[in-house]
């Protein structure tokens, strides 16, 4: 792979995401590329400055607030920089990113495609769109074991989160896993309450 480019791994939770950037970041080491390893800070599973996929593997992180602190990070003699967590960061990533590559820039990223409402997670389809390579990848299915699981569930106390819920929880596997398009579930509970109070107005009535 040249420079210039940026390479965007997406996908469900648990699909090997971080995984598979540790490696291509592990084979640029070994080609004795200099290498600068970013994640956003809201990301507080990993209890440091590291990056860590679920199987164990990490390395070194520097951990930002902003995208536009990225530009202060990268010095010029990094040839390769790897940025984990894309959709948690704010719309100047795009920026950031085209930046970086117009430098001549090797962008190794990961992002969640979809939101646990399964739509569009924050800058994830502007930088799809700016990606020169997107590798998909697909999770096994929680519930029911297909290995195509393109959707992230979100459980609280083991039950599918309501559509309503905040955005963004910070959690693992006890808050969230991998669903096929069949198994997963978005319940409105805020929608059934309407029609259930519609139903007794109209009763009344």
């Amino acid at each position: 792979m040249e420079s210039y480019s940026f390479e965007l791994i997406t996908g469900p939770m648990s699909c090997g995401k971080t995984e598979e950037l540790l490696r291509r970041v592990k084979r640029c080491i070994i080609a004795k590329k200099k290498v600068k390893v970013i994640s956003p800070d809201v990301d507080t599973r990993a209890k440091g400055d590291y990056i860590e996929s679920r199987n164990g593997l990490w390395l070194d992180a520097i951990k930002v607030k902003h995208a536009i602190q990225i530009m202060s990070v990268v010095k010029p003699e990094d040839e390769v920089i790897a940025i984990d967590e894309l959709q948690f960061f704010d719309s100047n990533i795009v920026k950031v990113i085209s930046k970086l590559m117009q430098e001549g820039k090797r962008i190794i990223g990961t992002g969640l495609e979809l939101d646990f409402k399964a739509e569009p997670f924050g800058c994830m389809p502007q930088l799809m769109c700016i990606a020169t390579e997107i590798s998909k990848l697909h999770a096994v299915c929680m519930k029911c074991g297909c290995d195509h699981a393109t959707r992230t569930q979100r459980l609280i106390n083991g039950k599918p989160a309501d559509k309503n819920s905040p955005l963004i929880m910070i959690g693992g596997d006890e808050t969230y896993e991998a669903r096929c398009i069949k198994c997963y579930e978005l319940p409105d509970h805020e929608h059934e309450k309407q029609k259930h109070s519609l139903k007794l107005l109209s009763f009344k009535h």
